[in-house]
């Protein structure tokens, strides 16, 4: 068999997008900590009983794969969190599924992307969390995603931004992405962290998000 000549790698990451082809097949998209973001093949995961169904939008794990003439082909998942919360709450499943997008758009392979990932995987837990407002999470993850790539436009202080949102805008900056979602501010700061974080997405990447409009459209 072809796969009995390749070398097999293991990667660890999410699964950003997850499509059928064929009639058994899927091709999926994972942000990975060892190849940045990649697209591979998992030949029959849609198959009753197949060790790859588990694969699919959401999950993270550690995936066997090997690589292809034309892409790489994965063997085996072991998933270590399938984010189940979110598959039964629309709303965090619309925001998880707008954070996946974004990071589908600014990742690529061979780039070095843990700390992308980690905020990611940091993101979707916070979703799961009781405690933090959703509009929050997206706030952060959208203000820390521009940083981390580098591009981040401080607000201009003429605009009359309050004390506390540019403290918090410090402590998104300053924090370490796998401690990032431990606080909560008041209404009024969160309303301006999502300003601060429009603007910041709007000038640096300034790209439409067909999951963001849905977003919109389902949450007013």
């Amino acid at each position: 068999m072809e796969s009995g000549r390749q070398s097999y790698i293991s990667v660890t990451g999410i699964v950003l997008k997850s499509q059928p082809v064929g009639e058994y097949d899927r091709r999926l998209v994972l942000l990975t900590k060892e190849k940045g973001k990649i697209s591979c093949f998992a030949r029959g995961a849609r198959r009753q009983g197949s060790i790859l169904m588990s694969a699919g939008t959401f999950c993270f794990g550690t995936f066997r794969i090997y690589a292809s003439r034309s892409s790489y082909v994965m063997v085996e998942a072991q998933v270590k969190n399938f984010f189940r919360t979110l598959a039964e709450d629309v709303e965090g499943a619309l925001y998880g599924s707008y954070f996946l997008e974004v990071m589908d758009y600014v990742t690529r392979e061979n780039n070095d992307e843990t700390q992308l990932l980690i905020l990611l995987y940091q993101s979707l837990r916070a979703l799961e969390a009781k405690n933090l407002d959703n509009r929050l999470v997206r706030a952060v993850f959208e203000i820390k995603t521009v940083m981390l790539e580098g591009e981040f436009p401080m607000p201009d202080p003429g605009k009359g931004y309050s004390e506390g949102a540019l403290y918090s805008l410090r402590h998104i900056g300053e924090s370490r992405v796998s401690a990032l979602y431990t606080f909560t501010v008041s209404d009024q700061i969160l309303e301006e962290l999502e300003k601060i974080a429009a603007a910041a997405m709007h000038a640096s990447l300034n790209h439409k998000f067909v999951s963001l409009d849905i977003l919109k459209v389902m949450t007013g």
